[in-house]
């Protein structure tokens, strides 16, 4: 498993926009996943509270890594779909994504988003349902 770690970290250091967001990837075992986005002002809408783009780039990312897990790195987000449930505010987004279902090509994953605050409560404000493929890498 550490060796799933540590993969995983090296891909999430690959991503600028992740390195932009401040994302930690808090946990990858097979199957399951856990992005973390530190909640901060540049991160925020009008309204004061963390803006959708953020929330569903976390969905998405826990999403691709869950299925990476099970299907290998060279994987692609196919498709999703999140349902925001309430305004997310906080000091860090959390979310945990986890494969429902595998084959040898794509894996169907779920991923609840919460907000945690100073006292460790966490809030679901989002929930998310992905289908992650398995890509050929092109040949150089």
């Amino acid at each position: 498993m550490e060796e799933l770690s540590q993969a995983g970290q090296q891909v999430l250091e690959s991503q600028p926009f992740s390195a932009l967001l401040e994302a930690r990837l808090a946990g990858l075992s097979e199957g399951e996943a856990v992005i973390e986005v530190p909640i901060r002002e540049e991160l925020l809408q009008q309204n004061g509270y963390v803006h959708g783009g953020v929330i569903s780039y976390a969905a998405d990312n826990a999403l691709t890594f869950a299925g990476g897990s099970i299907l290998g790195p060279t994987v692609l987000t196919s498709e999703y779909k999140i349902n925001y449930l309430r305004p997310a505010s906080g000091e860090t987004l959390v979310a945990q994504a986890s494969v429902v279902h595998a084959g040898k090509r794509q894996a169907v994953c779920r991923c609840d988003v919460f907000v945690a605050g100073a006292g460790g409560g966490e809030t679901l404000c989002a929930v998310a349902q992905g289908t992650i493929a398995s890509v050929a890498v092109p040949e150089a």
